[in-house]
């Protein structure tokens, strides 16, 4: 019996001792302003076995108390355990969904003051975790970067606000729902963006695709050329031309049906951040108003199925409004995404409201070593009329001496031409009060002055990928191709613009971009002795007459002459630092070799993605379509021959030509059929169909 009782007593003991062992652990801070503690959630399984790697590293760095794997039951555990600790940051690394759970359960928890979230996506998707990073100044995800300097980051960085918004749906009794609809939303709360019509169905066909045969989407080409394949199904059925006429939009009180009408928008757009999925930014930014994230407006737009693949070049879609709070009737069964997450909802009543404002890190931007305070540049505005720059198109010095100069401005080193416009534009104004004629049409646009061995126009879609000191030294140049006739304006006068130049002569109007092949074919000019009649609008087409040959061997034998072997080489090697001094320098990025081969040719043909992407960004767009002199092909026929699927990609968003035929009469889907890559000549055929009807869309319009 003793013996009995001393068990009992020790089983006892060791009960109350395992009591002890696990109770729950406690987290007792220290107040300190300059101390920022850090928790970070993370999915292992995110990136295939980058998530599990990245977990480990941070374990090693910090207390492993302070890392939280998702997949044990979320962020909750963690959030709690630590919701006493002052100036707490929050790392949300994973996928799509990986920062929008860390906010809802911060919103449940009502977190007083809420922690600030630094984002690091993983993986190759995750769209909408990448478009949120981007805002927040922490690029397109984790590239291999060490885990300490992403910790200095995350210290370091500013705390910015970002707007959330709630999505309430009640169910439209005046309409009958159907059988594959929901009267629900998959999401109540919208970070990224909320959407209806066209793009979410799209989404939600290649997810429930994807779904059914999980095999057929394992890369990304193949994901691409679904959604190509989509887009173009649903421009030729026209299946979303109704969109307005099943549904009604209202913002702040004001009826905005009319509008959607007018454009013929095939989807709408609730757009919180500025980036949209895989990088794009569908605000247009030229109207002056640029997006905040904690202004608690919200950006509305519309798109059409022909303006979605432009996104991927530099194009936006039709500006609607800004609003606080939106409401949506719907007549039909409609597809609709949350950040990423569609379904098909029935006929509902939908509306759009503030809900508060998440804490958000921001990366500080680097400081340069070498230059801690740049100075502003003083640069004069000099204009150049459309008579002139067709005259002396490839002599700088004429073109220099023809300028008027409209002023001085100051600007920032880094300022971007979108922000250099708003200046030009808020002098201009200035300058003009008083005066009875315009120093600038709304139609005006850069002029590159430094870069190749001639002037060249920046297209308005890029101004963003462009700083001012990319393309001038001394002076800005404008060129205004509205003025036409030097007869009607002075050196500093007034400017009298013809009012006789309809859209359609506008539009006849030869650009840079259009000139393809290693062939240039200029406009027709007149010869500069030429006097013009005041009421003579001067309308320039294309020069394809045999009499204008002579002219055109003149203008390339002048391209040739100051060509840079060293762009041609760095091209070869893909040796993108090369390029970029030998292009800081001056020398063209249109240089050409002896047959007729660009620096496009030879890095799209040899696969070097980073030199195709910085010549994307910075050469002039006629690039894409010139043709070499040996078999006639451009830089997209050779990349298609080789199988250079990223290329490929990378050149049909940038707005390569589909339709071009080689010498032997082949396009590049046929070279790429010819290279037994039959994946790469469907999606090269889905995005030849659809330029094709782009195309044929934008001529009907005009």
């Amino acid at each position: 019996g003793e013996e009995l009782d001393v068990e009992e007593e020790g089983e006892e003991q060791f009960e109350k001792q395992n009591d002890k062992e696990t109770r729950p652990f406690a987290i007792k801070p220290i107040p300190n302003a300059n101390i920022k503690p850090l928790i970070v959630f993370i999915n292992p399984k995110s990136g295939g076995n980058q998530g599990a790697k990245l977990m480990q590293k941070f374990q090693w760095l910090l207390n492993p108390r302070q890392v939280f794997d998702l997949t044990q039951g979320g962020p909750k555990a963690g959030l709690e355990m630590f919701r006493k600790v002052t100036n707490l940051r929050v790392l949300a690394c994973g996928g799509d969904g990986t920062v929008g759970w860390v906010l809802s359960v911060l919103d449940q928890l009502n977190f007083q003051p809420p922690p600030a979230v630094a984002v690091l996506p993983l993986g190759t998707g995750n769209d909408l975790a990448r478009a949120l990073a981007r805002a927040l100044g922490w690029g397109g995800g984790y590239t291999d970067e060490p885990i300490s300097k992403i910790l200095c980051n995350i210290a370091d960085g500013e705390v910015v606000h970002l707007d959330r918004w709630r999505v309430d749906v009640v169910k439209n009794e005046d309409y009958e729902p159907t059988e594959e609809g929901r009267d629900t939303l998959p999401l109540s709360v919208v970070n990224n963006y909320f959407s209806f019509g066209v793009d979410a169905h799209i989404a939600l066909e290649f997810h429930e695709a994807r779904e059914a045969n999980p095999q057929k989407f394992n890369s990304r080409l193949r994901n691409k050329m679904f959604y190509g394949q989509a887009g173009g199904k649903d421009l030729l059925q026209r299946k979303w031309k109704d969109l307005s006429d099943n549904c009604t939009l209202e913002c702040d009180g004001k009826d905005m049906t009319p509008i959607l009408k007018e454009n013929k928008v095939h989807a709408v757009v609730f757009l919180n951040i500025p980036s949209y999925g895989s990088g794009t930014h569908p605000w247009n930014r030229s109207s002056g108003i640029e997006q905040q994230t904690d202004d608690g407006i919200i950006e509305v737009i519309g798109l059409t199925t022909y303006q979605m693949p432009l996104l991927q070049a530099g194009g936006h879609g039709t500006t609607i409004c800004q609003c606080k709070q939106a409401k949506i009737i719907t007549k039909k069964t409609i597809p609709m995404q949350v950040d990423g997450e569609a379904a098909r909802v029935n006929p509902s009543i939908i509306e759009l409201t503030h809900l508060n404002k998440a804490s958000m890190v921001t990366k500080k931007k680097a400081k340069s070593v070498t230059i801690p305070h740049l100075e502003q540049l003083r640069l004069q505005v000099s204009r150049i009329t459309m008579f002139d720059y067709e005259q002396h198109h490839y002599d700088k010095e004429k073109l220099r001496s023809a300028s008027s100069s409209l002023g001085m401005i100051m600007i920032d080193q880094d300022a971007d031409l979108e922000q250099v416009r708003k200046h030009i534009n808020r002098m201009i104004e200035e300058t003009g009060k008083g005066r009875s004629g315009r120093l600038l049409s709304d139609s005006w646009c850069f002029l590159d002055s430094c870069t190749a061995e001639r002037f060249f126009r920046i297209d308005r879609a890029q101004e963003h990928l462009h700083y001012v000191t990319d393309i001038c030294t001394e002076d800005i140049f404008l060129l205004d191709p509205e003025l036409t006739d030097p007869t009607n304006m002075g050196v500093r006068g007034d400017v009298s613009v013809d009012n006789d130049i309809d859209h359609s002569e506008r539009l006849a109007m030869v650009s840079d971009s259009d000139c393809g092949g290693g062939s240039y074919h200029p406009a027709t000019t007149r010869s500069s002795t030429t006097s013009l009649p005041h009421d003579t609008p001067l309308t320039l087409i294309p020069g394809h007459d045999s009499s204008d040959s002579g002219g055109e061997e003149n203008i390339r034998s002048h391209l040739l002459e100051k060509n840079s072997d060293g762009i041609i080489k760095a091209a070869k090697q893909g040796d993108l630092k090369m390029l970029k001094d030998l292009h800081s320098q001056g020398y063209s990025l249109l240089s050409i070799d002896a047959l007729g081969q660009t620096a496009l040719h030879y890095s799209a043909r040899h696969g070097h993605k980073d030199v195709v992407r910085y010549l994307i960004a910075s050469a002039p767009p006629s690039i894409f379509d010139m043709v070499d002199n040996d078999k006639g092909q451009t830089a997209l026929h050779q990349a298609a021959q080789n199988r250079r699927r990223t290329v490929c990609c990378m050149l049909v968003a940038a707005g390569a030509s589909l339709t071009i035929k080689d010498l032997q009469g082949n396009t590049p889907r046929a070279l790429a059929q010819s290279a037994d890559d039959q994946e790469l000549a469907a999606y090269l055929e889905s995005q030849e169909q659809f330029q094709t009807m782009v195309h044929e869309d934008l001529e009907t319009t005009v």
